[in-house]
């Protein structure tokens, strides 16, 4: 069985900063499962006995290389999408964290091709990032 397909799947959501502005964005490559040349804030799928925060924590090392500092729960959403023609949901526990930006760097090359820090007056255009990026910048922003 698949999470997301034949059971809703749960996963986490980071907004990564560096508490001066600045957030980190990671391209996905061609390798990746989806989404191929989209600008993406990161996530990954919370796994059967794990916790919240601890894949929270594990997520960031191995997207990005880094130790969470601080973090806060923003909120959730219901994710339907259509990955691959199948019909998908998530849901989706979403967070702003606190990281170092010396420390941030590639950690999957298998699944990202750039790694570059934006601010939310100067990102990639809303067609160039991943098709849930909208929606979480609508919710969000103003904590941003």
């Amino acid at each position: 069985m698949l999470k997301g397909i034949d059971f809703v799947g749960n996963c986490v959501v980071f907004f990564c900063h560096d508490g001066k502005g600045k957030f980190v964005m990671a391209k996905r490559s061609p390798r990746a499962r989806d989404e191929h040349g989209r600008w993406d804030i990161g996530g990954g799928g919370l796994e059967l006995h794990d916790t919240v925060e601890n894949t929270l924590r594990k997520e960031i090392m191995e997207e990005y290389c880094t130790d969470v500092l601080d973090f806060e729960a923003l909120g959730y959403r219901d994710v339907h999408r259509e990955v691959n023609g199948q019909p998908t949901h998530w849901i989706a526990l979403d967070f702003k964290v606190l990281v170092d930006p010396t420390k941030v760097k590639i950690g999957e090359p298998n699944k990202m091709d750039a790694v570059e820090w934006f601010s939310l007056d100067s990102m990639p255009a809303m067609e160039e990032s991943h098709s849930q990026w909208p929606e979480f910048l609508r919710l969000y922003r103003d904590k941003l």
